[in-house]
């Protein structure tokens, strides 16, 4: 299976006693492969990853295989730990899920941020101890610092065969084209995580999207990514609405997305762990927000319907 496409970062319900909502998981999982996701990413930033336990992590992954029954590819991360021996045992318990990739954070890689020395030589020491037959994907998660890849560093992964994915967090236009030009005869493919260029991305061979708000309207996602290239006017006014939609990731995300799982019914509570105040007292009128970004994706959804 092929990673790319539309690649949710997966959201984590919880329960008024702050435990994970696996029933809620199920549901979740199941919308997004029902709104157009062509690739699950579970325990992830979006999934509270640095909240979340090593054991919370392989149940978590574990259900969303399970609910996913082969449907589409499911990758995952849990590549938190400060040392090597943590990497490698939380790193090998994702591949033992029968997750399809394991997704290394760049920040992990270089903890420190002291250049593509040790981020090499430390890539290196774990894939020496990892499974041989591993699949490997990239992501520059912006927690604890955002690691950016260099072009070297771009052109030294995409040497490797089991290396597929770079969950690309660069959030620049230009940077997103050349990467796609450094890794063009490689099997890594380059996935934009910016909503304001996401179109643009696109059109310039982005192989597909994995921002957060694929937790609200991923079927707007899919249908802009699979006409691109159209030059039917509604396509570049559905390209605005979506980046525009993207700048309310500001008002408490994760719980904002939360929230509107809660109101359609996928699972019962909007609450986290990153932010455990309630963001409708902490964020004046995000509530009336989000019925904005709601109401105007269903009448997106008729018009390209």
């Amino acid at each position: 299976m092929e990673i790319q496409g539309i690649i949710p970062v997966m959201l984590t319900p919880f329960t008024t006693n702050n435990e994970v909502d696996y029933d809620g998981l199920r549901k979740l999982t199941d919308w997004y492969i029902d709104n157009g996701a062509d690739t699950l990413f579970a325990t992830c930033q979006s999934s509270e990853i640095l909240y979340l336990s090593l054991e919370e992590k392989i149940k978590i992954t574990q259900t969303v295989i399970d609910q996913t029954k082969g449907r589409i590819p499911v990758v995952t991360s849990g590549h938190t730990g400060a040392t090597f021996d943590e990497q490698v045992a939380e790193l090998q318990a994702m591949y033992d899920t029968g997750a399809d990739a394991v997704i290394l954070i760049t920040n992990r890689l270089d903890p420190n941020n002291e250049g593509t020395a040790i981020l090499k030589a430390n890539f290196e020491k774990l894939l020496s101890a990892l499974p041989k037959d591993i699949t490997l994907g990239l992501y520059e998660c912006p927690v604890p610092y955002r690691r950016l890849l260099t072009d070297e560093e771009i052109t030294y992964f995409a040497g490797f065969n089991n290396i597929v994915v770079l969950k690309d967090v660069s959030c620049d236009l230009a940077t997103v084209k050349r990467r796609l030009e450094l890794t063009k005869n490689s099997k890594l493919k380059i996935v934009n995580a910016n909503a304001a260029i996401a179109f643009d991305a696109m059109k310039a061979g982005s192989q597909g999207f994995s921002g957060v708000f694929n937790n609200i309207h991923p079927d707007l996602y899919a249908y802009l990514y699979k006409n691109k290239e159209s030059q039917d006017p509604i396509i570049q006014e559905l390209a605005h609405f979506l980046a525009i939609c993207g700048a309310a990731e500001s008002f408490g995300y994760p719980n904002f997305a939360k929230l509107m799982h809660v109101k359609i019914g996928t699972f019962k509570h909007y609450g986290s762990r990153v932010i455990p105040a309630d963001i409708k007292e902490k964020y004046w009128a995000v509530e009336e927000l989000l019925d904005h970004i709601m109401q105007g994706s269903d009448l997106y959804r008729r018009k390209i319907k």
